[in-house]
Formats: structure tokens, C-alpha cells, sequence
């Protein structure tokens, strides 16, 4: 029993150490002056906008379908509720202790993607998950690719969740370009700060980057509203249609007509739109749409008319998801990371109380049977909540009214969170020998 404790942790302690050292080839990328800031936003939009949709397309769309529609049913619920709960605790923290809004996000908001990606891809070099494989016939890699589409579906509700109410957490209305694993817009600049750039001879274009050096403090705050998550009377400095791809729609609207209440409710539901989004539901719509899944991810001889080329380019470029973003972890903490002492609860709830909590409660449901027979279900949703915070917190500490020491903290935090992550070892480890407690019942 010792021994084979051991040799779960060891192999725990590698697949942590292995995403680690990702992370730490960004900053290395950083420190030579081969990367730089304006290459971490190019290659977080990419990523965001193409690589992560190809990515919930193919793996959910593979994986999806009616026999299996209920464990992702699952896997939504546990999405909301654990974000609910992550929200309660950081809105406490900020009410009741004091502590700066950001908190509430940090607590809120993990690493949904590309960190449990690449762990659980690690940990099956490792050969500790063979141990999940219940399924007569079916390998450790089939078992490894289910779990992948569970952590995305997971990332997908996470991703909405922080493009509409994450901004709004810490005092700004719409999420910058991501810096991570996921991303979305943020508000057009004002014409007054254009006109200004442009009289200092700076190159201005709707490339242009929103944190770039040469944009100070001043011209950050320009560019978003004083709209909160709570707000008692929302005010709004540029319409929508002055910074959304909706100008010809807005006229038809009457927007100016539309009550001040009833703008910011649109604008917020118009925050859970975005390309990860659709690149699940389509997954979604193809899966579970019979024909769809036989051309899309049956062999070409058994009627994948698309398999071979068109689903074969959607892998390819899915596949670059994994790393990148961590990649560009690494780049982001190096250039923002500066001394300074701080302390934070997230790091606490996110490697303590969350793993604490989500073995137990996965490991109650799942010895009930409530959450099916697939041990890589309750495997992967034992480790779903926890995890360092995500890295877009950096830029939306930025974006919002926080101070320049707010941003050292929130960057020392992160810096920490990350280097001290392998410590999920423990986690996964407690996540295994719960998952075959129950499997062994």
C-alpha cells in the first residue's frame, strides 16, 4: 500500500514538474529577449480565437454523443456550482475582511485549460491513470482523450463566466486581450486618446495593443467604463456599436432609447459570446447529430468523409493549444512579476480547500452513483477546481482602478501560485485513490 502511495506521488510530482518546466521555458523565451509582451498577446489571441475552438470542436465533438450527453450535463453543474461557490468565498473575502476586489476573480477563476491539459497529458506518460480503465476493450489513451473533452467542457463555462463577470469584479467593464488561456476584447479606445496618439506619432490601428508601454495608467482607464458587477446606477462613456461589430444592427435597436439598466444587462449577456464558446456548441451539435459524427470522426471507410483532411487540420492545430498558452504563462510572469510582499487566500483555497473539498463531494456522489461508472469522470472533476488562478488576472488588475502596488501583488501571487504548483501532486494522488475506492466498492 506504501509503496504503490509512492509511486502515485512520484509520478504525480514529475507530470506537475513537466508543466512547470513548460511554464518556465516562456520565461526563459523572456529573459533572452526571444519573446517579448506584444508576442504573448499575438499568440494568446490566436490561440484563443482559433487553436481552442479546433481543439472543444474536435474533442468534444469526438467524444460527444447521446450515450454520453448526461456525464457532460454533469460536468456543466459542477461548473457553475464550484464557480458559485469560489465566488462566494472571494466576494466574502472583499466584504468582510477587507481584501481588494481582485481577489474575488482570483478565487473565482483557475487555469481551466491549458494547465490540466497538459497535466493530465503528462500524467499519461506516467501509466498511473491505467489504473481508471474500467471499460472492457478500451485503452488508457481513449480513457485519456474522454477526460481531456471533460476539462474542456469544464474550461468553456469558465471561459464565459470570466469574459462577462470577471472584468466586472474588479471595478471594469469588458476583458482586455487574454494573456492566457482564454481571452476576450476589451472596449475600443476613445477617439480623444487616438487623436492624442496619433499628435505623439504613434502608429494607431484596431491592432493596436491596449497595454502596450507607450500606453500609460491615464489612457488604460480611458478605455473602459466605470460599470461593476453590482452596479446602482450604470453609466457607459462609448456606445456599442462604437466598439462591437454590431454598426449596422445598434441603428435598428434604438440603443439610445434602451434604458441605462437594460444596456448594461445586454452588454453582459453579450459578454458570454465568444469563440471558445462556439467552438463547443458546435462539437456539441456535431456530436450528438449522428451523421455529423460519422463524417466528422468515423474511419473514411466506415463514411468519415471528413476525417482524413478537414477533422485531421481541426487536430493539428487544436494540438497547439496545450503548450502555447502555458508558454506564454511563463513570458507574462517574468515581465510583470517585482518584488514585493503579499499574501492571498486564493493560493490557500485553490490548492487546500478546493481539493479538500471537491474529492470529497465527487468522491460522496460518485460511491452513491450519481455520477455514472467512469472513473475518469470523477477523476477529472475531483481535480476541475483546483489549480493556480488564471493568468488573464494580471491584465485585468491593469484594466480596472487598482493600483500600481495591487498589480506588483497580484503578479508576486501569481508567480507563487504557479511555482509551488506542483504541489497538486498531493491532489492528484488523493483524486486517484478516491476514484478507485469507488471503483472498488
Amino acid at each position: 500500500m506504501a509503496s504503490g502511495l509512492l509511486s502515485s506521488f512520484l509520478a504525480a510530482i514529475q507530470a506537475s514538474l513537466s508543466v512547470l518546466l513548460v511554464i518556465s521555458y516562456g520565461a526563459l523565451a523572456a529573459h533572452l529577449h526571444l519573446l517579448n509582451s506584444s508576442n504573448c498577446k499575438a499568440i494568446s489571441k490566436i490561440c484563443v480565437k482559433m487553436f481552442l475552438p479546433a481543439l472543444l470542436l474536435v474533442k468534444i465533438g469526438s467524444e460527444l454523443h447521446p450515450g454520453s450527453a448526461h456525464r457532460y450535463l454533469l460536468i456543466l453543474c459542477w461548473a457553475f456550482v464550484a464557480h458559485f461557490i469560489s465566488f462566494l468565498i472571494g466576494i466574502s473575502a472583499h466584504l468582510l475582511f477587507g481584501m481588494p476586489d481582485w481577489i474575488t476573480a482570483a478565487l473565482m477563476f483557475n487555469n481551466t485549460t491549458s494547465y490540466p491539459l497538459l497535466l493530465i497529458q503528462s500524467l499519461d506518460e506516467t501509466g498511473i491513470l491505467s489504473r481508471l480503465v474500467v471499460n472492457e476493450g478500451e485503452g488508457t489513451r481513449e480513457a485519456i482523450e474522454r477526460a481531456k473533452s471533460y476539462f474542456l467542457v469544464f474550461a468553456t463555462v469558465s471561459s464565459c463566466l470570466t469574459f462577462a463577470v470577471g472584468p466586472r469584479l474588479v471595478d471594469s467593464e469588458h476583458a482586455p486581450e487574454s494573456d492566457s488561456e482564454d481571452s476576450k476584447s476589451l472596449v475600443g479606445q476613445g477617439e480623444g486618446v487616438e487623436e492624442e496618439r496619433a499628435r505623439n506619432g504613434d502608429i494607431v490601428n484596431e491592432e493596436t495593443g491596449l497595454l502596450s508601454p507607450e500606453v500609460g495608467r491615464r489612457e488604460r482607464m480611458a478605455s473602459v467604463t466605470s460599470m461593476t458587477f453590482f452596479p446602482s446606477k450604470p453609466k457607459f462613456t462609448t456606445l456599442p456599436h462604437e466598439r462591437r461589430p454590431w454598426k449596422t444592427f445598434i441603428p435598428l435597436m434604438r440603443w439610445r432609447d434602451l434604458s441605462e439598466r437594460t444596456q448594461w444587462w445586454l452588454l453582459f449577456l453579450y459578454d458570454f459570446l465568444n469563440a471558445p464558446l462556439a467552438g463547443a456548441v458546435l462539437g456539441a451539435i456535431v456530436g450528438l447529430t449522428t451523421p455529423l459524427h460519422t463524417a466528422f470522426f468515423s474511419d473514411t471507410y466506415e463514411g468519415g468523409i471528413f476525417t482524413a483532411w478537414l477533422t485531421a487540420s481541426w487536430k493539428n492545430i487544436g494540438s497547439l493549444f496545450v503548450p502555447l498558452p502555458l508558454v506564454v504563462a511563463g513570458i507574462s510572469l517574468y515581465t510583470s512579476y517585482q518584488d514585493s510582499k503579499a499574501s492571498s487566500p486564493s493560493e490557500d483555497v485553490r490548492f487546500v480547500i478546493w481539493p479538500i473539498v471537491s474529492i470529497a463531494v465527487i468522491y460522496g456522489l460518485a460511491r452513491e452513483g450519481f455520477l455514472g461508472e467512469d472513473p475518469m469522470l470523477w477523476f477529472a472533476m475531483m481535480l476541475m477546481p483546483t489549480g493556480p488562478p488564471a493568468m488573464k488576472l494580471i491584465t485585468m488588475v491593469q484594466v480596472s482602478d487598482a493600483g500600481a502596488e495591487d498589480e506588483r501583488k497580484i503578479a508576486k501571487i501569481l508567480t507563487v501560485s504557479y511555482v509551488i504548483s506542483p504541489v497538486l501532486a498531493f491532489t492528484v494522488v488523493g483524486s486517484l485513490k478516491a476514484s478507485e475506492t469507488v471503483v472498488g466498492r
